[in-house]
Parts: structure tokens; sequence; C-alpha cells
């Protein structure tokens, strides 16, 4: 358990132009009472804190979820809480859809930290889930990724999309291969975020982030104004509806690098997750535009880590679209995606059960936590005993 601490004095970053501007017309924003909860969740280093009427502030630390020592929280408690954070038009969004999006910073100890916050509605009571985001984006050895990732960030054009459950990390990892680009080449990168997560420092290249609902309306218009922009690189975030990925894969189709994510178990099943999305008789289209401008999928979990000052690691499956990717994809044979995934070792690719092999042996994870989360359990504890599964 750990002490609630008064919120701190709030003082724009000095690098931080834009916050600075808004604070000479409007003045410093004062503290709010729930500041006081995001500064606990800095300081236990936990990732996600969960207000909910009738408990009192969970926090989840190392991937557990624990109570703080704190009262239950009441209805208007609650309210007093949470609706502070919003503007005028969040608020709206909140009454209409009964839920919101939205970023949120708190000044710990002079250091900004932001939240990717979502308010919620259950049972007719006000709710809140919100995420630490680091403030440092993490380099690929720093993440301990796959070294092949970096060929995706290589690329001039195309679409490269990060699957994975909530909570599995694809928002840092995308973070780091935008990073990846931003110190190592000379290039314009857009990203329509809903809400911005990462703030870029600008390395080598230019970087223009607008955030959905404040920057610009939607996704739809967001992508429309994108390619009069001028981008080298674009992040769309989630893959979420017809129109979001139609407006990717035609700025993929039209010579930019595009970078989205979406939820999917495994890289192969991404296919099937986008297919979805339409009516059957334009999926012959879908697949066309898919194998010809799909250039990688990286799906990934999170584990937690047996290493001392690593917290959790990310298990990755990754697939490169080969020529014998497209022709499975086009003619609808997805189910042979998995076992070209494992016997293209050698071209960079791998399944889960070779990254959660590669992860015992650097000492990362433990055996039993990586048998527990494999997807085929034999086949890891073959890869174990150095036999090779054909």
């Amino acid at each position: 358990m750990a002490t609630i601490p008064t919120p701190t004095t709030h003082k724009p970053a000095p690098d931080d132009t834009a916050s600075a501007a808004v604070t000479a017309v409007r003045g410093p924003r004062p503290p709010l009472e729930i500041d006081r909860f995001f500064e606990a969740l800095v300081r236990l280093q936990g990732s996600d804190l969960h207000l909910k009427v009738g408990q009192p502030p969970f926090m989840r630390v190392k991937g557990a979820l624990q109570p703080l020592k704190a009262a239950r929280i009441n209805d208007e408690q609650m309210r007093s809480l949470c609706l502070p954070m919003l503007d005028a038009r969040q608020l709206k969004i909140l009454e209409v859809d009964g839920g919101c999006d939205f970023a949120h910073t708190c000044v710990v100890d002079d250091v900004k930290w932001r939240f990717r916050v979502n308010l919620l509605y259950q049972q007719g009571s006000l709710g809140m889930v919100a995420r630490r985001v680091n403030n440092t984006i993490p380099d690929f050895k720093g993440l301990f990724l796959p070294p092949a990732i970096e060929r995706l960030c290589q690329l001039d054009q195309g679409m490269v999309l990060l699957a994975g459950v909530t909570g599995s990390g694809k928002s840092t990892t995308i973070g780091s291969m935008l990073n990846y680009v931003n110190q190592t080449y000379r290039k314009h990168i857009l990203t329509l975020e809903d809400p911005i997560e990462f703030v870029f420092t600008e390395d080598k290249c230019l970087i223009n982030q607008r955030e959905i609902g404040t920057d610009v309306k939607n996704f739809e218009v967001g992508m429309k104004h994108a390619v009069r922009e001028d981008p080298d690189i674009i992040l769309v975030g989630e893959l979420r509806d017809v129109e979001t990925f139609k407006t990717a894969i035609h700025a993929a189709e039209t010579g930019h690098l595009v970078f989205g994510t979406i939820h999917a178990a495994s890289a192969s099943s991404c296919i099937g997750r986008i297919l979805d999305l339409f009516p059957q008789e334009e999926h012959p289209a879908i697949r066309s535009a898919i194998a010809f401008n799909m250039k990688g999928i990286v799906a990934q979990k999170l584990l937690k880590s047996i290493k001392p000052g690593v917290s959790r690691v990310p298990v990755c499956e990754l697939m490169f679209f080969d020529v014998l990717v497209r022709k499975y994809v086009l003619e609808e044979q997805e189910h042979l995606l998995a076992d070209h995934i494992k016997k293209s070792a050698i071209d960079g690719m791998q399944d889960f059960t070779m990254s959660l092999k590669s992860l015992i042996d650097q000492g990362l994870i433990d055996r039993n936590d990586a048998l527990e989360i494999a997807p085929n359990r034999e086949a890891l504890m073959m890869a174990i005993k150095g036999i090779g599964v054909s």
C-alpha cells in the first residue's frame, strides 16, 4: 500500500513550446484533485490506474492489479475527480457516446508525464482507466525486439501493421520504430492519433502530430488532408473501421509508408481481421490490396521479465510479405501462413515459439511463464531441448 501524495505545482516543460504558448495565454493550469493518483502511479512505477465507484483506486504494478490504501470512491467523488479533466467537446462525447478517450498530463517532481485516459460508464456509474505513457522512447535494443524489425523502418512505401491485444506494447514498438527513422533519415513523419501518446523530439525528421478531435475532426478527414501534406511516413493509429483502412491502404498505394495497429492474436490472423471489416463481395479487392501493399506484420504479447531492471519484454511474431505470403493471401490460404513463418527464419521471420525460445536463452523470461503462454507448448518444449520441428 502507498500513501497518495499531494499534487505538485504544475509548470510547463521547458522544451514544450506549444504548452508554454497556451500557458502564456491562459495561465498555468491549477493542480487537479485526480493528479495525486497519477503521481502515485508514477512513484509506484505502475502502468495503469483504475477508478471504479464502490472500490478504492487500483493500480497495475509489474503486471498485477493492487488496491491503494484509500477510501472507496462514491458517485459524487468520481465525477468531481474525472470531469475537470475534460473540455466542453470531450464532455459532450462522454455524454453522447458513454465513453471518451483523451490524453492527460501531470507534472511529478518537475517532470511532465502523459497518460492515455478512457472514461466510461458502467452500470450507470462513471469510471476511469488510465495508462502511463513512458517519457522516453526506448530504442530497439532497449525493447529486446527482433533485429529484423529494423527492415520495416527502412522501407519507402507500403503498409506495416502492429498486432496484439490492448496492453501488448504496440504503441511503444511503433514509437520506437518511428524514432529509429527520426534518428536515421531526413523525412516528414505525420501522425494521426486518438489521443497522442508519445511526443517526439525532432532529430533528423520533421514531425507533425495531429490529435483526432482536437487538431482534426476524424481519421477520414485527417487522412484526406495527409496525402496533401507531403508526408513520407504516416501513422494512422488503430485500423478499426472500413474508412480508416481504405484511406490507409490508399496512402500506401500512392507511395507513402503507413504504420497502423490492429487487434489480432497473430500475424496470420490479421488478414481475417481486416477482411471482417468488409462485405464478402469486396474481399477479392481487399485481398489484392493487402497482398501488394502490405510489407510486414508484427504481432506481439508482453511477458514479465526475470532480468533485474527489465519489467516486461515483448514476445514477437514477425511476418514479411514475400512471394509466398502474397500468394497465400491472394488464394485464400491463410492457414498456410503460420507454417511458412516457421520455415522462413533464415529470412528474418519468426513465430511466437522462436521468440519465446530466444528470450529464454537471453535470460529475460522464466521458462514456465513461457510455456504457459506458448501457442504450441510441445513445439516450445522441443525447441528448448534443441529438437527442431519440421
